[in-house]
């Protein structure tokens, strides 16, 4: 276990009905205009932005608000965000949606205080400043991101064809309010994409150059065999409440690193070397109809294929763990295999394992599925590199002749 600095300063208000409690939260800590931002309407046609947006005024709380975010949220929006809160002088930024939604209010907290174009942050030409950066809360809508308590915001820029994660401490919201009833309403593809994204953020940890860490690695383990056997229950029964309950707390612990203390190469620094995000986040960029958690179902399975040898130990244990896979024993099962085959014949088996349970929810097996081909990847590469460089990863350091390898045996 290496060294590690954790911090949760985030507050959970969690439980049934807790959106009713928004504005009684949030007055007892002092706050009294609010920036409100939201999706695209279905928290309005599912009352959720009424009922969050009641509880302010109840409580004399002033509240402007900001919709339209989109799904790979876009620094457009943001922009205008920043100069919302500025001329309505907010003092909190309240995100009523899923990852995307709090994503952006995330970044209009960090833009506020700095007096350039908010894109430089995410370019990395100025640094974030605690000076001045709003707080953030958040009511949870859809499980999924993990933004709710995570240092992490990823925003695109359509017109440079980027999406860039910036990562900061000061992202993690002040409070997470957390009502799983408001799950119910979720289509079966955006909980199976959400669970999809819950496990790919705790592998990308997992699978770090880092040895054996066992109680984080069974931490890491015991959400992904959770989710595996909670997430047919909530696409059986969209309104089973400990199934979605589970998962939205499941969201939580997927990303807000507890699932990775002692797994980073770096004291403080964020276990593993972040590869298949990378990946996916070049087709969501390119192909902005493209759901995350959806790119991540194709892209994490092939990364698997292409680098386990560089770690089959690590690979054999998340089978165990997750899925119960061993490798066979040629003296006692009576198979005729050696050593090697049998690792790789177990290797593969959890990788297939994996996928299927991704298809099994409804999610791709093929980027070809989600209208990519061979004539993409040139353009993906090229910001590939310059978002992650020529070189990127951990596991195994990947080139972009790797990459392309990649790209090439999802299609």
């Amino acid at each position: 276990m290496n060294d590690f600095t954790f911090l949760l300063p985030t507050k959970f208000v969690f439980g049934r009905g807790v959106t009713d409690r928004v504005g009684a939260e949030l007055a007892a800590a002092g706050y009294r205009h609010a920036l409100v931002i939201y999706g695209q309407g279905s928290v309005i046609r599912t009352g959720t932005l009424d009922r969050v947006l009641a509880t302010l005024d109840a409580e004399g709380i002033e509240h402007t608000e900001l919709g339209g975010v989109r799904p790979n949220p876009e620094v457009g929006l943001v922009r205008e965000g920043v100069a919302l809160a500025r001329e309505c002088g907010a003092d909190l930024v309240l995100a009523v949606g899923g990852g995307s939604v709090i994503d952006t209010a995330k970044a209009v907290a960090v833009g506020v205080p700095y007096e350039g174009d908010v894109w430089d942050l995410f370019a990395k030409r100025a640094k974030i400043v605690a000076e001045g950066k709003l707080p953030v809360t958040c009511v949870l809508t859809i499980p999924a991101a993990g933004s709710e308590s995570s240092a992490s915001c990823v925003i695109s820029n359509d017109e440079l064809k980027l999406k860039r994660g910036l990562s900061s401490e000061l992202h993690r919201p002040v409070v997470a309010f957390m009502d799983p009833e408001l799950a119910f309403t979720l289509p079966a593809y955006q909980i199976a994409a959400g669970v999809t994204d819950m496990i790919a953020h705790i592998m990308e940890r997992y699978f770090s150059s880092v040895g054996p860490v066992p109680v984080t690695d069974n931490i890491a383990c015991g959400i992904i065999h959770a989710l595996v056997e909670e997430a047919p229950r909530a696409l059986a029964d969209p309104r089973d409440y400990d199934a979605q309950a589970n998962i939205m707390w499941a969201s939580t612990l997927a990303h807000n690193d507890i699932a990775g203390v002692g797994r980073n190469a770096v004291a403080g620094g964020r276990a593993g070397g972040w590869e298949c995000h990378g990946l996916e986040h070049e087709l969501s960029a390119h192909h902005t109809g493209i759901t995350h958690g959806a790119g991540l179902a194709v892209v994490f399975p092939a990364w698997m294929r292409y680098v386990w040898r560089s770690a089959p130990e690590r690979f054999l244990s998340f089978g165990r763990s997750v899925f119960g896979i061993e490798p066979v024993d040629a003296e006692a099962d009576g198979v005729d295999v050696t050593p090697e085959e049998a690792v790789a014949d177990a290797v593969t088996a959890t990788i297939d394992e994996l996928q299927a349970f991704f298809v099994s929810m409804g999610m791709p097996r093929t980027l070809g599925e989600l209208g990519v081909t061979a004539d993409d990847i040139p353009a993906l590469l090229e910001t590939l590199e310059q978002n992650k460089g020529a070189v990127f990863g951990d596991l195994q350091p990947l080139t972009m002749d790797d990459a392309r390898a990649i790209y090439e045996s999802c299609l």
